[in-house]
This record gives structure tokens, C-alpha cells and sequence, in this order.
């Protein structure tokens, strides 16, 4: 494997969108930009609350490193940048091959295994599954949303966990990867229909599934007829408004509508969308994020 080459840059705030242009421009195989005072008295937060706009665009002075295929690129974007007028204050800190890596490792070793109940995990196909799982959902990080290790996901499959699915006809309204409907068959679902928008979503689902030895019906939403015992929507607010009167309509007597990609502070917006219908709770809050549920008279 041939060495790969990086240009690093120092970079004033004004110029770091132009600077990763032009290096793009110069065929640059990736840009990454960090705060340069990271770890200093100097560093400075740019995320705010979620869902909120960040307090600052950027970092007063950033670490711009840019990967090329060979030396002589990385030298010609080395020399071509400086006499820029976007680059002032700017400056060359240098190039350098890169270490030699197995990259596909790499990249995996920053997936680990994701704890939904000390009992229930999600295991990438590259871990063992840990000693105390009881129940494992095989999924490899892909396209499609939903891989267990964001706030939403985790609390719909807790939710599936603690209340348990057993015997229920189950609906996971905008699938993604499928990890819902996983999560609901592997608590005893009889049937399942999992449906997206994104056809790439629906195959990853598919794929997912059989790799999970798990029997569902997946497509486009036109899929989905008929009453369910349990609707999981794992979305974000605004389609979620949109899809009330479709969701409300699939939930049975009886039956469980579970809600996910809610921020905390949309709460009383979802439950004015679903008050003609369903009367919204909250269930379930993890960093920021909110689960909202409801049972159909």
C-alpha cells in the first residue's frame, strides 16, 4: 500500500471555507478542520443546544489538514495557496506522508458494541457480543439511519425492550436501517412491516434483516395496510406533524404509538399535532431528545 501524503495548514477563521475549496479544487481526497487551540485555555466551544444554531461559526484560528494521493500534489497546493488573497494570515505548517494504516480497521475500531439494556445490545459484525447480552441486534454502521448510537434510536429499543412486543402486528413507520423492526422481532413480534421513502433505506433493511435472521415485509410506505398493535416513528418533529392523521390511522384499538426524533423543547407541538387523534406523553428523555407515546382507546 503507497503512502499517502497530508498538507497541514494554520488558518484564520475568514479563510477556512475558501481554503477547503481550493483544496478541493486541487484534488484533495479529504479536508479536515479542527479548532488549532484545542486543548488550550484558547479552545472554544462551537455546539449549542440541540436543534439551537451554534454561538460561533468557527474557531478563531484552525488546523486545516488536507490528504493527497501523491507528494508532488500536496507540495503544488503547498506552494499555489500562499500567494492567495483568501490565505492571508494563513500559513504552511508543512507536508508529510502519512503512516500506513489498515484503514478498514481503523475505521471499525471506532464502532464498538451499544448498551440498550444491560441485557440488549447492538454489535457490529466485527465484536463478539458481550458476555451479559442476552439478546444482539447484528449491525454494521451503513447509508441508512439507525445504528443504535443516537439518543432516539436507543430509546425506542428501550421502550420495545421494557414493554416487550410478544404476538403484536408491528409497523416501523421510516425504518432506515431497519433496527426497529429488528429490535420488535427480536421481542416476539408475529409480524412485521417495516417501510421507508429511500429505497437504499428499504434495502439496508433488507439486508440487515436476513443478516439478523429476522422474517419481515419491507418497502415504500404504500407497503403499510391495515392496524398495528405497535407503531414505532423514529423521524424528527416536522414529518412527524405531517404524518399524524397516516400514524394515528394504523395504531389498532388498543394499540401503542411510540414517537422518536422529538427534541425536548417540540413536546407541546407534537402533542397539539396528535391531540384531534391521540393524547401524547412523554416517555422517555436523553440528551435533549425526547420519546412521546400514546395507547389508542
Amino acid at each position: 500500500m503507497s503512502s499517502l501524503f497530508e498538507l497541514v495548514l494554520l488558518v484564520p477563521e475568514a479563510g477556512v471555507e475558501p481554503t477547503s475549496e481550493a483544496l478541493d479544487a486541487l484534488d484533495a481526497l479529504s479536508v479536515s478542520v479542527e479548532d488549532a487551540d484545542a486543548l488550550t485555555p484558547a479552545e472554544q466551544a462551537l455546539f449549542g443546544e440541540p436543534g439551537m444554531p451554534p454561538p460561533k461559526e468557527g474557531w478563531n484560528r484552525s488546523r486545516v489538514v488536507a490528504l493527497f494521493q501523491a507528494e508532488a500534489g500536496a507540495r503544488e497546493a503547498a506552494a499555489l495557496l500562499p500567494p492567495q488573497d483568501f490565505f492571508a494570515g494563513a500559513q504552511v505548517l508543512g507536508v508529510q506522508a502519512v503512516a500506513e494504516q489498515d484503514w478498514v480497521r481503523l475505521t471499525q475500531s471506532q464502532f464498538d458494541p451499544v448498551e440498550i439494556t444491560p441485557t440488549f445490545w447492538i454489535v457490529p459484525s466485527w465484536h463478539e457480543p458481550p458476555a451479559a447480552a442476552q439478546q444482539v441486534l447484528r449491525l454494521d454502521p451503513g447509508l441508512a439511519f439507525g445504528t443504535g448510537t443516537h439518543p432516539t434510536t436507543r430509546m425506542c429499543l428501550r421502550w420495545t425492550a421494557r414493554h416487550g412486543a410478544q404476538g403484536q402486528r408491528v409497523l416501523d413507520y421510516g425504518c432506515g436501517s431497519g433496527i426497529l423492526a429488528m429490535g420488535a422481532a427480536k421481542f416476539g413480534a408475529r409480524e412485521i412491516v417495516a417501510v421507508d421513502i429511500d429505497p437504499a433505506a428499504v434495502e439496508s433493511t433488507r439486508l440487515n434483516a436476513q443478516t439478523n435472521h429476522v422474517v419481515l415485509q419491507v418497502g415504500l410506505p404504500d407497503v403499510a395496510s391495515g392496524t398495528f398493535d405497535l407503531v414505532l416513528a423514529n423521524i424528527l418533529a416536522t414529518p412527524l406533524k405531517v404524518l399524524a392523521p397516516l400514524l394515528c390511522a394504523h395504531v389498532a384499538a388498543g394499540g401503542q404509538l411510540v414517537l422518536a426524533g422529538i427534541l425536548a423543547r417540540q413536546a407541546d407541538e407534537l402533542r397539539a399535532a396528535y391531540a384531534p387523534w391521540l393524547a401524547l406523553a412523554v416517555s422517555d428523555e436523553e440528551d435533549g431528545w425526547i420519546l412521546m407515546t400514546a395507547v389508542k382507546a
